[in-house]
């Protein structure tokens, strides 16, 4: 087991909160006992996507976790090479206190994969198209309450809360299931044992159609009790909010006046999850409102382009956030 310390200089970046890593590795996982799986779509979605709480009491990994880290799964059975099946992680979308007040519960939002077959590798049949569930995945969809898991963990030390959280303000953006540690990390800010943060709390949450927004109405709620939580959403595939097709960085610029005054404030951090899609739209969105300084790092080859006609490819490779611009996307 160990404990990271991650701090950086000043004028860097935030300080991190330490927070602990490796207590129970894959070779020697822990027993845990299912205690909730529940839908938390918003109303009927093609999607399948389960908020999915364990048990931790009695094992060393009990009060361990902060919001941004992940837990580790061992799904049974045999991979198609006759091995058991490597570690799968899911981030945590719980607080520090866990689902129970205690550290003990800690759940994470897992969606089901059901897919066709497609060709990953040379030899792969190109005509195979049979149905495809993803293995970790369903096999915890499919755990009822009372049910024992193994569960290894905590991982992840770079996508954390700052040591001094009352001290910043925040951008969070999510998509789908990136939406887990965003939970945590709201619940933290606004609800902990030391009362809410004073500054700005904005969170951006993008989704196909309405049905598949994730928490929508335990955000709502948080909104409405908390005036310094705003909650935002993008959906790409309908009307909504008098808007076709919107995505995660159109918040942003659709109210750039008010994300300009968030993100010109040197406190201010802007953290994402989800689709790795969403960077080249966020980043442009930076560049083209006059707000990348303190976020990211232009190329030279992209200094004299318009933002919105950054070629893609090249902002993927070239164009690098800041530790004041936390990213973890998929």
């Amino acid at each position: 087991m160990g404990t990271e310390d991650q701090g950086v200089e000043a004028g860097d970046g935030p300080v991190l909160v330490p927070v602990q890593i490796n207590v129970a590795r894959p070779k020697q996982p822990v027993v845990a006992r299912v205690v909730e799986s529940r839908t938390v779509t918003n109303g009927r979605s093609n999607s399948f996507v389960r908020h999915f709480a364990i048990d931790l009491s009695g094992t060393p990994l009990a009060g361990t976790f902060r919001p941004g880290q992940a837990f580790g799964v061992l799904a049974p059975g045999l991979d198609a090479r006759g091995r058991a099946h490597n570690v799968r992680l899911y981030s945590t979308s719980s607080p520090t206190w866990g689902e129970d007040g205690q550290g003990a519960v800690i759940a994470t939002t897992v969606k089901r994969l059901i897919d066709e077959r497609k060709p990953q590798r040379d030899g792969d049949d190109p005509e195979d198209h049979s149905l495809f569930l993803g293995v970790c995945s369903n096999y915890m969809c499919d755990l009822a309450v009372g049910d024992e898991v193994l569960v290894t963990g905590p991982a992840g030390k770079r996508f954390v809360l700052p040591e001094r959280p009352e001290s910043h303000q925040y951008l969070f953006m999510a998509t789908g299931t990136g939406i887990a540690p965003f939970r945590g990390m709201v619940l933290d800010l606004l609800e902990g044992p030391e009362g809410p943060v004073p500054g700005e709390v904005h969170l951006v949450m993008g989704a196909p159609y309405s049905t598949d927004l994730l928490y929508h109405d335990q955000f709502l709620d948080l909104a409405e009790r908390h005036g310094n939580f705003h909650y935002h959403q993008a959906i790409s595939r309908e009307h909504y909010q008098g808007r076709w097709g919107r995505y995660t960085h159109h918040v942003v610029d659709d109210n750039a006046d008010t994300f300009a005054d968030l993100l010109r404030d040197d406190r201010s951090l802007i953290y994402m999850c989800g689709l790795s899609g969403m960077e080249v739209g966020m980043f442009q969105c930076l560049a083209a409102n006059g707000m990348a300084d303190g976020y990211i790092k232009v190329p030279q080859e992209l200094a004299d382009v318009p933002p919105w006609e950054w070629d893609a490819e090249t902002t993927r490779k070239r164009v690098r956030p800041s530790k004041r611009f936390l990213v973890e996307v998929y």
